[in-house]
């Protein structure tokens, strides 16, 4: 099968801060086993405020844009027993992925807790972009899905993933907030989620009998 992530797409649409495609493919070993990868480019513009309760005085401390692309292989072990002649999936599986990326500082300003000489906000630190090139990061994922055949050859799938960052090389001046692939990463934390729904179309290089269903038992009479 190979097909596209709908949900990269969609997002963009939707948020102007986000730009993305993925592309995804599988090839069937066995009646439920499947090597599957996935690659893909994303580019993500996001920011930290700070704020308070009463929503006075919000202050953009940084502004920053990553943009890379990824790679994600692995396999898919279906766990659904099909009726005969069907092929839908509830599948679980796992990836190992890793991304090359740069990130950007756009903007950023000073952060002072002392406001006398500046009560309503903070200095400015950079206007100029500053641009951190050759990152990298590498992780693992855990995931659980479902794929359904919608027409025939046609399938639409959607999976929740786990992932645990195993790698993450930054730059000596601004951490990493935001991996392509992966997604935000977290304070004093190495875990992260993310999720996909595609859609895909199975090529039939070679077609796998389905299993018939097995035959009751006869009863042999018992004489008397």
């Amino acid at each position: 099968r190979i097909g596209i992530d709908l949900s990269k797409p969609i997002r963009g649409l939707l948020d102007e801060n986000y730009n993305g495609l993925e592309f995804v493919a599988d090839f069937r070993v066995t009646n439920r086993l499947y090597i599957a990868a996935e690659v893909g480019n994303e580019e993500f513009t996001g920011n930290e405020l700070l704020d308070n309760t009463d929503n006075i005085n919000i202050v953009e401390l940084y502004n920053y844009t990553a943009s890379g692309s990824y790679l994600k292989l692995g396999v898919d072990f279906n766990t659904y027993e099909n009726w005969y002649g069907m092929s839908n999936a509830i599948f679980i599986g796992g990836r190992y992925a890793g991304s090359t990326f740069s990130q950007t500082l756009n903007s950023n300003t000073v952060y002072d807790s002392n406001r006398y000489w500046l009560p309503d906000g903070f200095a400015e630190g950079q206007s100029a972009p500053n641009e951190f090139k050759s990152l990298n990061a590498t992780w693992l994922e855990i995931l659980f899905g479902i794929k359904v055949e919608l027409f025939t050859n046609l399938y639409l799938s959607a999976s929740a993933r786990l992932a645990y960052l195993f790698t993450n090389k930054e730059s000596e001046v601004f951490p990493n907030l935001w991996i392509p692939g992966y997604g935000r990463v977290s304070d004093n934390s190495n875990f992260g989620a993310n999720y996909n729904y595609t859609i895909s179309y199975f090529i039939p290089l070679f077609q796998m009998k389905p299993k018939k269903p097995k035959k009751p038992k006869e009863e042999v009479p018992v004489s008397e």
